[in-house]
């Protein structure tokens, strides 16, 4: 979330790291991840850039950002790449979330793709639920 843990993550020879939206909660206190705005996320980004110089960097992209539209997401994960300094982005969900993901891998941004514990998603699943069990649901 930050340049010293950049720095631990290039030291250490690690391959690859997620600047996630967790930071909302273990960084700077909010109570869920929901309330992470693009510009604090791309403020962190930026600074685990600045420490980790080998890694493939991946950009946690906050709720609002991706799910109103393919084109918003396209608009926001260029943001990850050009102002955060990520190689590629996050975005929660299942194969609701398709036409979002061919939109942003078709302009060459890698998608790490997250099911399972969907955090962003915690208030209508009834709290910090496991989803995605298995291959159905």
């Amino acid at each position: 979330h930050d340049y010293p843990s950049g720095l631990f993550v290039e030291k250490a020879g690690i391959e690859i790291c997620l600047v996630g939206d967790s930071l909302g909660m273990v960084a700077l206190g909010h109570q869920a991840t929901n309330p992470l705005t693009m510009e604090e996320m791309l403020h962190h980004c930026r600074a685990v850039a600045r420490g980790a110089k080998s890694p493939f960097l991946i950009g946690d992209m906050p709720f609002g950002s991706y799910e109103t539209s393919p084109t918003d997401a396209l608009r926001n994960a260029i943001r990850f790449i050009k102002e955060g300094n990520m190689e590629g982005v996050k975005i929660e969900g299942g194969v609701e979330m398709s036409e979002t993901v061919k939109k942003i891998t078709t302009t060459g941004i890698p998608v790490l793709g997250h099911v399972g514990l969907m955090p962003q998603r915690q208030s209508s699943l009834g709290g910090y639920r496991v989803q995605g069990k298995t291959a159905k649901k």
